[in-house]
């Protein structure tokens, strides 16, 4: 797929609408109480700050004239409490707005979060993972400001632009016509600019994303990176994607700030006006207390039209980021509790595959009519060529993935039928890529079972041979590990992962590859404790030593989207069919 890359733009798979301003305002209502007492402050603010024109122009037509002292000491007290009552109001506003902003990141940031913990593997195998994480932080971050406060200066602006325009005409009629005069020329470019301004914002979302998509995938991949010495090839891919960005943030400059620059250009060409009709034209003159405050007033009133301006840019940027956003927590949970799904029962281990048929992508079919019962309790080792579809049917065991067609029951309960909670409660899964993750050894063996005491981990860790280097650790079991584990080997950490799953104490086990990093030394005094684990519980292996394999109970060779082959080691030895061949070429190259 196409999005699977890093240098890629992503496509939008649903346009925008106004339902995700609609879905948008759901985070909004719920601080509707805050955001209309932040609103009634600001209101508060712009009335206290607009007596300040018409105390000047009593001053200067009035006081000053008559040489009225007490009267300027009056007005100039009566200016420094309007100051002051806007400065309070205002911080006052911003401070309940700011606790708004915060709480909207949060829950929007939570849902997102939320909603990604149930995707299934398909999402996350079909994009890169730096694509998803900037979803996350940095676009919840931008939208959350113009969800609170854009939306709120918005209203604050308008109610500003009103009372403003009170003011004017109650100072005078004339010259408040000339400050209106421009709006229709600023409302023409809005329209002009919109669609350019959208786009140019859209591809600057999708260069960031490639950015932030290649960085996660380098971090990932750093130690590979400096093996085999692509530093510099590495750092010339990282230069392409930041100029690809660094042109399209270039090229949204001209339509986003053609709005802004309009205003300023329309309020200098207003105040220019001003004075030639109060001056020039206008019989009898004005006063110039008149033209002094119908100045200010006009700087008042392109003010706000110039925050709109910057809001509307604001927003325009937004809605690349909404998209994404909303994109995210629309993308389908394909694997989910059907209607009515019940709880699995306590099982005994009975795992069934009907007639089941499996594709990754559509039309091209890793498994085909696949059908075997295995009993509880029963050792079932899964093998043959890489890519043959072993790791495929474990994951279908444990729902990862939904069928294509046919069913796998347990213990005679199709398991699409059931909760998946209930369903993955019951079995342990060690996959081939030990995850650690950052926190204690503690936190990482208690991670599938949060009450398991620190006895309870030890006897997991006896079991596979991890006590000795875990102890011998400055902190025992409480030692801190690293982001994915970078304290430990590659052995250690499969050590770790295998404890994990035994703490869980499944009647279904997987091990996929699970002594795959531990040295043949260590995986020989593992196997016993694996022995003594398996013992009344059903499980999967997949290995390829063979070696390892050699007394399970049944041994499945899977190839050509199938079971080619099925019986004990020494039957399928006996047969000399394709087990035997892997079998004898493992011991040549002995």
């Amino acid at each position: 797929m196409a999005r699977n890359k890093f240098d890629i733009d992503e496509t939008l798979e649903t346009p925008f609408s106004l339902k995700h301003l609609v879905r948008a305002s759901a985070y909004i209502l719920k601080h509707k109480w805050r955001m209309l007492l932040a609103l009634a402050l600001s209101a508060l603010a712009s009335i206290a700050s607009l007596i300040n024109p018409r105390l000047t122009k009593y001053a200067v037509d009035v006081a000053i004239p008559g040489k009225d002292i007490k009267m300027l000491v009056i007005v100039s007290v009566l200016l420094l409490v309007s100051m002051s009552a806007t400065i309070w109001l205002n911080v006052l506003r911003s401070r309940i707005m700011a606790r708004v902003a915060q709480t909207i990141i949060y829950e929007i940031r939570t849902d997102l979060f939320k909603h990604l913990q149930y995707l299934s593997f398909d999402y996350y195998d079909s994009r890169p993972h730096g694509k998803i994480l900037v979803r996350v932080v940095q676009y919840v971050n931008n939208v959350s400001d113009i969800l609170s406060n854009g939306i709120l200066n918005f209203f604050i602006d308008i109610i500003n632009i009103v009372f403003i325009a009170v003011f004017m005409f109650l100072t005078d009629v004339t010259l408040s016509f000339v400050i209106v005069a421009g709006l229709p020329f600023f409302i023409g470019i809005v329209v002009f600019l919109t669609p350019a301004t959208r786009k140019a914002w859209q591809k600057v979302s999708n260069k960031n994303s490639n950015i932030n998509a290649y960085v996660a995938e380098s971090i990932n991949g750093m130690k590979v990176t400096q093996i085999f010495a692509r530093e510099e090839l590495n750092a010339g891919i990282f230069r392409r994607l930041s100029e690809e960005y660094r042109k399209v943030w270039m090229m949204q400059v001209y339509p986003s700030n053609g709005v802004w620059l309009s205003v300023e250009c329309i309020s200098i060409l207003i105040t220019a006006a001003i004075y030639l009709t109060g001056i020039r034209w206008m019989v009898p003159a004005v006063s110039y207390g008149t033209l002094v405050a119908m100045t200010s007033y006009a700087g008042r009133f392109w003010g706000p039209i110039s925050n709109l301006a910057n809001i509307y840019n604001s927003f325009i940027n937004s809605i690349a980021y909404l998209e994404r956003i909303f994109e995210t927590i629309d993308e389908p949970i394909t694997i989910h509790d059907e209607t009515n799904a019940e709880e699995l029962p306590d099982i005994q281990g009975r795992v069934t595959f009907e007639d089941v048929t499996f594709a990754y992508e559509k039309g091209h079919n890793v498994l085909e009519h696949v059908s075997f019962d295995v009993n509880p309790g029963e050792r079932v080792a899964l093998v043959g060529p890489t890519g043959a579809g072993k790791s495929t049917i474990v994951n279908l065991i444990s729902r990862f993935y939904d069928l294509t067609g046919g069913r796998v029951l347990i213990d005679g309960h199709d398991i699409s039928k059931v909760t998946i909670h209930s369903l993955r409660a019951q079995m342990g899964i060690m996959l081939q890529d030990s995850i650690i993750f950052s926190g204690t050894i503690a936190d990482n063996l208690s991670y599938g079972r949060l009450d398991a005491t620190e006895e309870d981990m030890k006897k997991a860790c006896d079991i596979v041979r991890a006590s000795e280097f875990i102890e011998a650790m400055e902190d025992g079991y409480h030692t801190e590990l690293y982001e994915r584990g970078g304290r430990l080997s590659q052995g250690q950490k499969q050590l770790i992962s295998f404890a994990r799953t035994i703490l869980s104490d499944p009647r279904i086990l997987i091990l996929d590859e699970a002594t795959s990093s531990i040295d043949t030394q260590t995986e020989k005094m593992l196997q016993i404790g694996i022995n003594n684990m398996l013992k009344g519980r059903t499980s999967f292996i997949i290995a390829h030593r063979l070696s390892t394999i050699k007394s399970c109970d049944r041994i499945m060779y899977i190839a050509d989207k199938g079971i080619a082959e099925s019986g004990t080691h020494d039957e399928l030895m006996a047969k000399k069919g394709k087990y035997y061949e892997l079998y004898m070429s493992q011991l040549i190259k002995k």
